[in-house]
């Protein structure tokens, strides 16, 4: 694995471990040599990722829109830095640099994101791992939620395990190299003959 995509917030969060998850991840990936791709900003846990990173010799690219440079204070001392046209633009850059994706805590960007790459991989755009950095529980309601889908027969069970999920960065990132994708349509009725 070359690279991984990393959703979170450019906000810090309330949970001091929001931040302390994003410091460990930093570490994890320069440690492994494997590049971070993100956002591009310097502020919240973006920022606080990037700057790990970059402090442990790992490389950084960041990929942000121009309407979101001054917002997000686009940061200055990346590896390599891409100012694009679109959030559409963004999302697929992002996606085409990178080799899987986590999510860390962030709000409704960071779901946004996440739910496209992994609808993507659903749909059989891509066939890269997707997870969730669980935080201090933080995406506990939104993995029960996406166990009511298959209950409700919205989701198919082989594409729920798609969502990988650990606490810990290091568990999660290992759990991507053993990743095997799911081969099956998204169509439940069809795979019923309804």
């Amino acid at each position: 694995m070359k690279r991984i995509c990393v959703y979170l917030g450019s906000n810090p969060g309330n949970n001091p471990s929001y931040v302390a998850a994003a410091v460990a991840l930093g570490r994890e990936l320069a440690a492994r040599e494997i590049g971070l791709v993100y956002g591009g900003s310097s502020t919240g846990l973006m920022g606080r990722l990037a700057d790990t990173c970059l402090a442990e010799g790992g490389e950084v690219i960041g990929v942000i829109p121009k309407r979101l440079v001054e917002k997000e204070i686009a940061h200055q001392g990346l590896t390599e830095a891409h100012v694009v046209n679109s959030m559409h633009e963004r999302k697929q850059l992002m996606a085409d640099l990178s080799d899987g994706f986590i999510a860390l805590p962030g709000g409704i960007g960071t779901l946004e994101e996440f739910f496209e790459v992994l609808t993507w991989n659903q749909l059989g755009y891509h066939a890269k791992p997707c997870g969730l950095l669980d935080v201090s529980g933080y995406y506990a309601c939104l993995t029960d939620h996406l166990n009511r889908m298959v209950d409700e027969g919205f989701l198919m069970a082989d594409h729920r395990r798609m969502v990988l999920t650990s606490p810990n960065p290091a568990e999660l990132i290992d759990r991507f190299a053993t990743y095997v994708p799911p081969h099956v349509d998204k169509w439940i009725e069809l795979k019923k003959g309804l």
